[in-house]
């Protein structure tokens, strides 16, 4: 099997880090070789937060380089936008339609980009997730990132993980039920 190559894109707070925590979790359980990175940068301030998930066979490197990913899952529109670049020829983006307004937006001296879904949609194929509506309906809208991991696994096609049991060794204790519907929907959505 060829090396797959996975972007995670969002801002601090939104749940990257742990979603691709559980997807490399069950990589590893399926059998494939796993390498994972993570960028906080200035996350716990609301800045981006990137992980890049490569699997297959045998890797050697955690790092994605431009024009590489297979799938880039953007939990938040302006960050898809931001990581395009990122996503290779016929590659496919999954994107959360959710807004953050970063500090320069809410300090006024910048608008909030508009047309970002119709812009990506004309240049790649694109899967739109209201995970956040999809969370929230379910009594958490911080469970918005299991919903979009649910969607990246349909894409990927990886339905035959096991991934409750994933789910319940990386959430908090009390939360697996509800992480385990948010995987469930997301997975419909894709």
């Amino acid at each position: 099997m060829e090396t797959r190559n996975i972007l995670l894109v969002g801002v601090g707070g939104q749940g990257t880090i742990l979603a691709s925590k559980i997807l490399s979790d069950a990589l590893l359980e399926k059998g494939y070789d796993v390498k994972m990175s993570e960028i906080h940068g200035m996350s716990q301030r609301g800045g981006s937060v990137s992980t890049q998930i490569r699997f297959g066979k045998k890797v050697c490197s955690p790092i994605i380089g431009m024009g590489e990913a297979d799938v880039i899952v953007a939990f938040e529109k302006m960050e898809a936008l931001r990581w395009f670049e990122y996503l290779k020829p016929g590659g496919r983006m999954v994107i959360n339609d959710f807004e953050i307004a970063s500090a320069p937006i809410l300090m006024g001296a910048a608008r909030y980009p508009e047309g970002i879904l119709a812009e990506l949609s004309a240049k790649a194929d694109v899967s739109v997730c209201r995970a956040a509506e999809i969370a929230a309906e379910l009594g958490n809208a911080k469970a918005m990132n299991i919903v979009l991991l649910g969607a990246l696994a349909r894409v990927l096609d990886l339905g035959d993980a096991d991934w409750n049991a994933m789910i319940a060794r990386n959430v908090k204790k009390g939360f697996e039920a509800l992480n385990a519907r948010a995987f469930e929907a997301g997975a419909k959505q894709a």
